[in-house]
């Protein structure tokens, strides 16, 4: 029994995990950006066909709003700041939300009847 060794195949153990968890991170990387490289030159390729298609029956194209691609995972601290109007709108929103026109006009009921019963209940 050689207690000495023992610890050290557990270090290469998880070295060797490491290592294969890092090539398979490194492989599903490469394959998406293979796959993002194929169906970019599918589009192309359909892009042409529309082209030639357009020129031979003399169509023009649609002006395209061309979408930012989505940045990845933007921080929450750099996002950009609403303006007094913007707050404004959204704050109207929420006036409009069904949950909150419900609880407003329950709220307007009850102080309607608490007005009523006041003025019917007097303290001498």
């Amino acid at each position: 029994m050689n207690f000495l060794g023992d610890g050290g195949d557990d270090e290469n153990d998880k070295e060797k995990e490491e290592e294969a968890e890092r090539e398979r991170q490194e492989a599903i990387r490469e394959a998406e950006e293979r796959r993002k490289e194929k169906h970019r030159k599918m589009e192309e390729e359909r892009e042409k066909m529309r082209q030639e298609i357009r020129d031979k029956y003399n169509i023009k194209k649609k002006e395209e709003v061309v979408e930012q691609a989505p940045q990845e995972e933007p921080n929450p601290l750099m996002r950009k700041k609403k303006t007094p109007e913007e707050l404004a709108a959204e704050a109207e929103q929420e006036d409009l939300d069904d949950f909150t026109k419900l609880k407003n006009s329950i709220e307007t009921q009850v102080n309607e009847i608490k007005t009523q019963i006041e003025g019917k209940c007097s303290l001498q």
